[in-house]
């Protein structure tokens, strides 16, 4: 009996395109896991690091004001200082500008005083004549903005606040003392506005 020839297998083509496809799909894992199926933390360079919130930042600021430290205090008084002595440096440089302006007013009227010094020695201003009574009014007025006259018959010469005139050699004082009284010094506040003109009794 002849042999049978057998039929040589013809290769399905479906069936090796199906092996192709599920070896293609085990060889490709999915973006962000690895081989076996575990999916890798996310790296974050910040992770470790402190973050300082708001109220982290409230509670640090009052801290320091509950509990100053040593440099804050001595910051707080050097300011507490300087701001008194801006304050007191203020507070005179007011009053010195006012004194010079009411200085330069009153100069104005100090001819008008010594005339009045003169009329009084002269016996012009006594009793209630409407002349003195005119003098009293100027001379008030002006004493209340601050306006004080020096220079009496008696007291020691000093030459910052008297002007000799004339010296008289004298057995009867020790020191220079003023004898008589020409012209009255004026003083405003702590301001000399002008010196008195006097003659001065000198030892022998």
């Amino acid at each position: 009996m002849a042999d049978e020839k057998e039929t040589p297998e013809v290769p399905d083509p479906d069936a090796g395109a199906a092996d192709e496809v599920t070896d293609a799909a085990a060889s490709v894992t999915p973006e962000g896991e690895d081989a076996e199926g575990e999916t890798p933390e996310a790296e974050n360079p910040e992770a470790d690091e402190d973050v300082l919130t708001v109220d982290d930042i409230l509670n640090a600021a009052n801290a320091e004001v509950q509990d100053p430290s040593d440099e804050h205090l001595a910051d707080l008084k050097r300011i507490t200082a300087e701001y008194a002595n801006y304050r007191k440096r203020t507070e005179a440089n007011r009053e010195l500008e006012r004194e010079r302006a009411v200085g330069a007013a009153v100069a104005v009227l100090l001819p008008v005083l010594d005339d009045l010094d003169r009329a009084e020695k002269h016996g012009d201003l006594e009793g209630d004549a409407p002349f003195a009574t005119i003098a009293a009014k100027l001379r008030g007025s002006v004493e209340k903005l601050g306006l004080t006259a020096f220079g009496e018959v008696g007291e020691p010469f000093d030459p910052q606040r008297h002007e000799a005139i004339f010296q008289q050699p004298s057995g009867d004082v020790e020191i220079d003392t003023v004898a008589d009284v020409v012209e009255t010094g004026y003083m405003l506040g702590g301001t000399q506005l002008r010196a008195a003109k006097v003659v001065v009794k000198t030892p022998q």
